[in-house]
């Protein structure tokens, strides 16, 4: 036997054992948000069980712009299924409102792979800020106009559209000011540059818990098992609910087979009752599905904010 053959022969024992989806290159997931905030760290626990189990995932963040610096980087890279997007309202729906022009276009240069996760948003605030709870901040903020410093993690995200909605709704205002992620947010709300954050429960969990902040509302129909004392916004009289929702995009063009492989891999992960506890103790809910089942999703998503987004007539951005 020739060497080169004995070579080959050891190459293709070695990929017969390894199988499909160790062979493969790393699969990079593209984050749009500052490593350390709530989406990260979702997503990194789902990337370490997915190469746990032998789908190599690699977490890149590319925060900046709304997401739009990664939702770009992920439509000009090859489609060959081996950089995924994090997707969300604002990069598939509400950055075409806010901003003058996009570099990518989320209806044709994006494949849908799958939904991930979802979870309430919350208006979270400093445990010792004069008022307790959203109907309190209310009254707070009519009798001190500009006195509430308001954070998000971006223009586009939804935890800044809602409560945005909700003010124009209830005749009062707070001063926005937009972070690049929901990490850097949070650091400013317990160092006192804002005074309440709109954002999910993961980031800022730690930090309610150990009585810095206080979760003034939940726009959802319950209250969040994280943080069973905080009131819903529909307890305390205001008929708001809001979720936020992540996905898996990858751009269009990509195979099917590489498409339905991920998807596979990712619906198998968040089944696992123990992965679904880990997800649960970092505030987010798993929830997959098909490609066809996240593309009516996004459909029906785009048709309840976008319209509100427009009603709000903000300036369009340059990013």
């Amino acid at each position: 036997m020739s060497y080169r053959k004995f070579i080959s022969g050891v190459l293709f024992g070695l990929f017969a054992t390894l199988g499909p989806a160790q062979a493969q290159q790393p699969i990079r997931i593209v984050v749009p948000f500052a490593a350390g905030g709530g989406t990260d760290q979702y997503v990194r626990i789902l990337a370490a069980e997915l190469t746990k189990r032998g789908t190599q995932v690699i977490v890149d963040n590319k925060p900046g712009a709304s997401g739009i610096v990664a939702a770009d980087y992920v439509a000009r890279s090859r489609p060959d299924g081996n950089t995924v997007l994090v997707s969300s309202l604002g990069t598939l729906a509400n950055n075409t409102i806010l901003y003058e022009k996009l570099p990518y276009d989320p209806k044709k240069d994006f494949a849908p792979v799958t939904q991930i996760a979802y979870q309430p948003a919350i208006i979270v605030g400093r445990a010792d800020l004069p008022y307790k709870n959203i109907r309190e901040m209310v009254d707070y903020a009519k009798a001190n106009p500009g006195k509430i410093n308001r954070g998000s993690p971006g223009a586009a995200i939804l935890t800044n559209l809602a409560p945005l909605s909700f003010e124009k709704n209830n005749g009062f205002s707070t001063t926005h000011i937009p972070f690049n992620g929901d990490a850097p947010a949070v650091q400013a709300l317990l160092s006192g540059e804002i005074d309440i954050h709109g954002t999910s429960i993961t980031g800022s969990l730690p930090h309610v818990r150990s009585g810095k902040l206080r979760v003034l509302g939940v726009m959802d129909s319950k209250r969040m098992p994280q943080v069973p004392d905080a009131p819903t916004f529909k307890e305390l009289g205001y008929d708001l609910e809001a979720t936020l929702w992540y996905s898996l995009s990858v751009p269009a063009g990509t195979p099917k087979e590489a498409i339905e492989r991920l998807n596979r891999a990712v619906n198998q992960v968040i089944a696992d009752p123990e992965f679904v506890e880990r997800a649960r103790a970092v505030g987010m809910e798993p929830r997959g599905g098909s490609p066809e089942d996240l593309a009516k999703f996004v459909n029906t998503e785009f048709n309840r904010w976008v319209p509100l987004l427009q009603s709000l007539n903000l300036p369009k951005q340059a990013h």
